[in-house]
């Protein structure tokens, strides 16, 4: 099979590529989040078409051109990009009606693994157990809280029996002068250095704390497991999927 990486020049488009070659999988080629199609074809349409699965860990503000090149050519796709907004998530919804469709803000196995735990824990503690999700990434990420932060809030809210809208909470700088909510899912971002990922989630009640969390050392692992991703997506009839299926989970 043959994939086409969009956001080819970016830093997991690279490393996508790089896994691609590990695992013995070919690369068509790609497009930059410019437009500017990278390999051995005329356009966009030209590599679509030469592409089995396509891959998406571009820029948010290439997306919407991409998932349009995806649904023209009827090929499956696999969508890592972050920070994405109701729009985006429209289309996908649409584009899930013709292809194949394989979002994700995270592709770990470690992660995927982490939202079950999460999920668990949050089902079996009281809402006396306050939840606090914790992100680090490197100084080049713009989006925040992380698309991870936000899949392990979703976790967490639906351990609580909720949804991530009704429960989360972004800013609470003076709003609540009496202290924290109860039961409610608080996050804090930090930016720095070259950190690939750090999540943590923290339950905390009087007297004691959990602490569940995950930390990827590379971007590698992203990588690996999208092209894993791309490899299983390859022929499935469409519709939305996630890494969940992938694995098995």
């Amino acid at each position: 099979m043959k994939i086409g990486i969009l956001g080819v020049t970016g830093r997991m488009g690279r490393a996508i590529g790089n896994a691609a070659a590990e695992a013995g999988v070919a690369v068509a080629g790609g497009i930059d989040r410019e437009g500017r199609v990278h390999g051995d074809h005329a356009d966009p349409a030209a590599l679509a078409a030469a592409s089995d699965v396509l891959v998406d860990f571009s820029a948010i503000e290439a997306f919407a051109a991409h998932l349009r090149i995806a649904v023209h050519a009827g090929r499956p796709i696999v969508i890592g990009t972050t920070g994405l907004q109701p729009e985006h998530h429209a289309a996908i919804e649409k584009a899930a009606q013709t292809i194949a469709v394989l979002q994700s803000a995270n592709t770990s196995l470690g992660i995927n693994l982490l939202r079950g735990l999460v999920e668990q824990a949050a089902a079996r503690l009281g809402p006396d157990w306050d939840i606090e999700v914790l992100e680090m990434h490197h100084r080049h990420k713009v989006d925040a809280p992380s698309g991870t932060a936000l899949l392990l809030g979703q976790s967490a809210a639906k351990g609580r029996g909720s949804t991530l809208q009704a429960l989360s909470r972004f800013d609470r700088m003076g709003d609540h002068p009496e202290g924290r909510e109860e039961g409610t899912i608080g996050y804090a971002s930090l930016r720095g250095g070259s950190v690939a990922g750090d999540h943590m989630v923290i339950f905390a009640t009087e007297g004691e704390r959990i602490e569940l969390g995950h930390r990827a050392e590379s971007r590698a692992i992203f990588a690996r497991a999208a092209v894993k991703a791309a490899q299983w997506l390859a022929g499935k009839p469409a519709g939305r999927y996630t890494m969940q299926d992938v694995l098995g989970l």
